[in-house]
């Protein structure tokens, strides 16, 4: 059963999710299903959905699909770590991830999980990426998946334009990104124009508002991208998208 896709609020989910609230937040559980089936995970890091294996499900098992073995993956909104944990796993040991998470909360739990499941082809760039290298405001969110570049944000973070590190050979060109950064997604593929436009990787794309989701389509598409939705809806009303030029579904 997927249980994050039944309300927290609903009188079903409510019980459904009782017994989760005995499981400690520092307990270190094996992960039940899906790309990650096996790995070590620490319980209070997150919903309960990573450890259930449940946390986008389809999503998880197609982006794990188009890992390449031996290749090179940027993890943009590394969060606590799920998708770094796929990317490495994938990439197998001649690969590299590189994993950008600018929360400190998030960094220590994404450490964390490196660690526990001995994971040594991931570098963690403690950076929001956005459109200039420098510094930005962030703000962050009840949700501490929900931190987001903000003129009001209380915390100052380092950011990165990923084509300034590329031409200073601090990053290896990518053979693939995934991009979920909570609505500064169309910031960061500024910041990578170049290398997008000469190197064309696939993207995993998730956009957090019309207006950016609108932005990043237009630009994708004058690079030569095209782009699917990698749901049921359509393209202007999907919110996570498959681009890349050599199309095939992900």
């Amino acid at each position: 059963m997927n249980w994050t896709s039944i309300s927290n609020s609903s009188f079903f989910g409510k019980i459904l999710r009782l017994p989760l609230r005995l499981v400690p937040k520092r307990a270190v559980l094996p992960i039940l299903q899906g790309p990650l089936r096996g790995k070590k995970w620490i319980a209070g890091s997150g919903n309960h959905g990573y450890w259930l294996g449940s946390y986008e499900m389809d999503k998880c098992v197609r982006f794990a699909k188009a890992v390449p073995s031996g290749g090179v993956v940027f993890d943009l909104g590394g969060n606590v770590g799920y998708y770094t944990l796929i990317s490495a796993f994938r990439a197998g040991p001649r690969g590299r991830v590189f994993a950008f998470e600018p929360l400190p909360r998030n960094l220590d739990f994404l450490r964390r999980h490196l660690v526990l499941n001995r994971i040594e082809n991931v570098t963690v760039i403690d950076a929001a990426v956005s459109d200039r290298s420098g510094t930005v405001r962030f703000e962050e969110d009840s949700s501490t998946s929900k931190g987001r570049i903000g003129g009001s944000g209380s915390l100052e973070v380092k950011s990165i334009a990923l084509d300034d590190w590329l031409d200073q050979g601090l990053l290896p060109a990518p053979d693939l990104l995934k991009i979920d950064i909570e609505g500064a997604e169309f910031l960061a593929l500024q910041g990578a124009r170049r290398m997008l436009a000469a190197k064309h990787p696939p993207i995993f794309l998730s956009t957090h508002s019309g207006t950016v989701h609108k932005e990043c389509l237009a630009f994708l598409e004058s690079l030569a991208y095209r782009v699917a939705p990698l749901d049921n809806r359509p393209l202007e009303r999907s919110r996570d998208v498959w681009a890349s030029v050599s199309f095939g579904r992900a």
